[in-house]
């Protein structure tokens, strides 16, 4: 493995677990305080989304992990969208975006799946 990917492979990027979201008035917003509670557009037993760079890379059921909390994986999005979202780029529209073929993301892809 190039030393280039493997120090690439050991960055560490924020993984976000959304509940779910909703919109909100301005007004209902400044109206906050403890206590207050926010209904969700989401029933309790659905799948919650795992995001990096704010892009969905999979979904995932609430877990207890001793006394904390945790995410089974049961979805992970194909190996290009997940190195996309890495770089904070959208996966559709490579190809238009960089205009002479492959992609960085693309080329990320098939070096670590060769790898494999």
């Amino acid at each position: 493995m190039p030393a280039d990917l493997a120090s690439i492979l050991k960055l560490e990027v924020p993984i976000i677990v959304q509940i779910a979201s909703r919109d909100m008035a301005v007004s209902e917003v400044i109206a906050l305080a403890p206590g207050a509670i926010i209904e969700l557009p989401k029933l309790a037993d659905e799948e919650l989304e795992i995001l990096v760079s704010n892009k969905q890379i999979g979904l995932g059921r609430a877990v207890k992990v001793g006394e904390n909390f945790g995410i089974r994986v049961t979805y992970v999005g194909d190996l290009r969208e997940r190195i996309a979202a890495l770089a904070g780029e959208d996966p559709e529209g490579q190809e238009a975006a960089e205009g002479t073929g492959e992609h960085a993301a693309g080329l990320l892809a098939e070096q670590l799946l060769a790898d494999q």
